[in-house]
């Protein structure tokens, strides 16, 4: 009886090892998919900054052209 349960000791372990190792698995995977959407993110968010710059830029070039308007005006 106590090779039973010894046996059944170690099935349990066995069985708690490998659920351990399924669970590294998912946390594996799901590092992998919150890299992956970081990365995007940043890609984003870079996308975003130049949509910015290049509004800016074309807001400096309305400003120095009315500014030229009004000086021919005035």
């Amino acid at each position: 009886m106590s090779d039973f349960k010894a046996a059944s000791h170690d099935l349990s372990a066995l069985g708690a090892l490998g659920a351990l190792m399924s669970a590294t698995d998912d946390v594996r995977e799901g590092m992998e998919t919150l890299s992956g959407l970081a990365k995007d993110l940043v890609g984003e968010w870079r996308d975003e900054a130049k949509l910015m710059t290049d509004l800016s830029d074309a807001f400096d070039a309305l400003d120095l052209l009315l500014e030229a308007a009004q000086a021919k005006k005035g």
